[in-house]
């Protein structure tokens, strides 16, 4: 069964969110607000963690970076607000998905069974390693090098170049790239995309030209 830590400071969202998600069968953990959210992540441990932005003591995108420091929790964030710069914070942060107020708790539930499936994936047995100019993946290790130098990025980012990479010099269409990385059952939509590549691009630094934009297709990866 797995474990979900609900962390919000309004009793009826999280009482709402509890009760679709006992009735998916999930065991149920709750916080109300950031700071107790750092503290039961650093005594317990949770398959995934719903967390609102705007809570008192400790926001939502303060507590991810700090239980991210230590454990490497799915997240899906909880916001009122749907604008870009939260959007790009939050996936700079390491949040695995975004889910804006009002929200349908049976889209949460799909969406919070989506991003387990995705966290399940086995890592591969053998070492794979791609290069090319000033860009070093390691697919195995997860761990990419610009110039020599290594990279911090998110789940997400590491999953988006890991496929572009090893799609390269493919025209990859929109909806391919959402449906091997984000899987058959995502819920979200194009937006989401469109953000991972802008924050991808910003990690890439002066490679980031090397992500292609496909004007009415997608994207494609330059070797």
């Amino acid at each position: 069964m797995s474990k979900i830590l609900v962390v919000d400071d309004e009793e009826n969202i999280r009482q709402l969110i509890v009760k679709y998600a006992r009735f998916e069968g999930y065991d149920i953990y709750e916080a109300k607000n950031g700071m107790e959210a750092v503290s039961l992540c650093r005594q317990n441990d949770y398959d995934i963690i719903i967390m609102d932005i705007m809570m008192p003591e400790l926001d939502g995108f303060s507590a991810c970076r700090e239980i991210k420091k230590h454990k490497d929790i799915p997240v899906i964030m909880l916001s009122a607000r749907g604008e870009e710069y939260d959007r790009i914070h939050g996936f700079e942060t390491g949040v695995d998905d975004y889910v804006v107020k009002p929200f349908s708790p049976k889209e949460l539930m799909m969406r919070v069974a989506a991003v387990l499936k995705r966290s399940l994936k086995s890592t591969p047995d053998k070492r794979e390693i791609y290069e090319n100019e000033g860009i070093k993946v390691d697919f195995t290790g997860r761990i990419v090098y610009i110039d020599g130098q290594k990279t911090d990025m998110s789940p997400k980012e590491y999953e988006l170049l890991f496929y572009m990479v090893k799609n390269k010099n493919i025209a990859l269409s929109r909806e391919k790239i959402i449906t091997d990385v984000w899987g058959y059952d995502f819920y979200g939509d194009d937006r989401t995309l469109d953000t991972h590549i802008k924050i991808l691009r910003k990690s890439l630094g002066k490679y980031s030209g090397k992500i292609v934009t496909l004007r009415g297709v997608g994207y494609r990866f330059d070797d």
